[in-house]
């Protein structure tokens, strides 16, 4: 969806619901340089000479072509020509004020430095890209929070930035990609899971990031319609990945978000790790429980995208297994495929249910 038009009759709010709550927020800076204030003399050499190196198979530019620049509405960039997302106030007139947001979560995508290849500067970036969503955007709108940016490939370091930001409650999260240089629930990553667990911050896990693989099994594909596609995929390894190292287990308290990640194929991955369990599982003699019960516990998804099958009880049969508390309301603005609240979340579903994804299970996985 690109452009957005009121729908609201006179007299009528143009908020969906009450007490919305959107998961998926993608704020972005006007320039590089507004990452200055927090980054050391090196680092800012370092970042304006070389600019960011993620771990993807492309020397420079976006792998794919996309039919929207950086993948926004067009009616996101600001009036003055500046690029989606990076205005508070613009953004806060288009869709808090617009959709009666309560709480808004924000997700900074690249240029985070997240997974950059050296670890040293992805963690200098991490430290200045969270004071850069206080000072720019926490602090002028008390409806948004932060999510902890972590140099993940540098678990070590994350687990640091976690702890410090973790008594600050102006950050609700821990924010991964779903693409990482190892499969999720490898030992590599634990600290950073001992760490949001000791904290008490959930972590979120946004499709996306560089590896340095290529998501595919057999290389690059050739469209950013793969790569989109490739989004549920990816989860799905981090999620069986999480279950057999048995990092769920290891860590109770851990919780786990599933963000722009589509959720159709959850049950069905629970399903064949049951069925494999049983004659499988002297290879696992560190997990005591069926992965099924270990992915209803810790996982929640969210809504964006929301699958959309031609039968509207195969829906409601694969939100039912999920667990109607486990889902979350998503926008993921500014982007071109954007889901308003007043019709991203299908009718047939019940209006409890609705009222529940739209802001109660937000307000308990993050306590809101």
């Amino acid at each position: 969806m690109n452009v957005i038009r009121p729908q609201a009759a006179p007299g009528r709010p143009l908020a969906a619901t009450q007490g919305l709550i959107d998961v998926d927020i993608h704020p972005r800076p006007t320039s590089l340089h507004d990452y200055d204030p927090w980054l050391s003399q090196e680092m800012r050499d370092r970042l304006h000479t070389y600019g960011m190196r993620p771990r993807h198979g492309f020397s420079k530019g976006p792998p794919y072509f996309k039919a929207m620049p950086l993948a926004c509405r067009k009616d996101a960039w600001t009036p003055e020509g500046g690029v989606p997302a990076s205005d508070p106030a613009f953004m806060a007139r288009q869709h808090l004020d617009f959709h009666g947001v309560d709480v808004g979560v924000l997700n900074p995508l690249q240029p985070s430095g997240q997974g950059d290849q050296n670890n040293a500067f992805s963690a200098a970036m991490a430290f200045a890209v969270n004071e850069w969503q206080l000072h720019r955007w926490v602090a002028g709108d008390d409806r948004l929070r932060a999510s902890v940016v972590v140099p993940y490939e540098d678990p070590e370091a994350s687990a640091r930035e976690i702890r410090l930001r973790g008594g600050d409650p102006r950050f609700c999260q821990v924010l991964l990609m779903s693409r990482t240089s190892h499969p999720l629930g490898n030992p590599k990553y634990w600290p950073i899971f001992e760490a949001a667990q000791e904290v008490g911050l959930p972590i979120g896990i946004h499709a996306f990031g560089y590896s340095g693989w290529a998501m595919t099994n057999g290389g690059w594909p050739s469209f950013y319609i793969e790569e989109v596609s490739e989004h549920a995929t990816s989860c799905q390894s981090l999620v069986n990945s999480l279950v057999l190292e048995g990092a769920l287990e290891r860590f109770p308290g851990l919780k786990i978000v599933l963000i722009e990640c589509g959720f159709g194929w959850l049950p069905s991955v629970a399903w064949r790790l049951d069925k494999h369990f049983p004659s499988l599982r002297h290879e696992l003699p560190h997990l005591k429980r069926l992965p099924s019960e270990q992915i209803r516990e810790h996982i929640w998804v969210s809504t964006q995208p929301i699958e959309e099958p031609p039968r509207p009880e195969q829906l409601l049969d694969c939100m039912d297994w999920i667990g109607w508390d486990r889902i979350l309301y998503a926008s993921d603005y500014p982007h071109w495929d954007f889901d308003d609240p007043r019709t991203a979340i299908p009718t047939h579903i019940p209006e409890a249910h609705r009222a529940a994804i739209f802001g109660a299970n937000a307000r308990r996985v993050y306590g809101f």
